[in-house]
C-alpha cells in the first residue's frame, strides 16, 4: 500500500497541466514519487550524519536534491 495519497498526486498533476489522470497513471506517479523521496531522504540523512546531526535540516534536503 502506498503512503502518499493518490488524490494529492492527481491534484499536483492537474496543477501542472494534466487535464485528466488515469488511476493506473496515478499509481505509477505515487510509486515514482515515493521512490524519489526515499532516495532523497537517504542522501539527506547521510549529509546530516556527516555534519554530526541526527536531524535532517532544510540545507541537507537542498544539497541532496542537487546531488540527484
Amino acid at each position: 500500500m502506498a503512503d502518499l495519497p493518490i488524490a494529492a498526486i492527481i491534484r499536483i498533476a492537474k496543477a501542472n497541466g494534466a487535464e485528466r489522470v488515469g488511476s493506473d497513471a496515478a499509481e505509477i506517479f505515487v510509486k515514482k514519487a515515493e521512490a524519489y523521496l526515499g532516495e532523497l531522504t537517504k542522501e539527506a540523512t547521510r549529509l546530516a550524519a556527516h555534519a554530526g546531526r541526527k536531524t535532517i535540516k532544510a540545507e541537507d534536503v537542498e544539497m541532496a536534491a542537487e546531488n540527484q
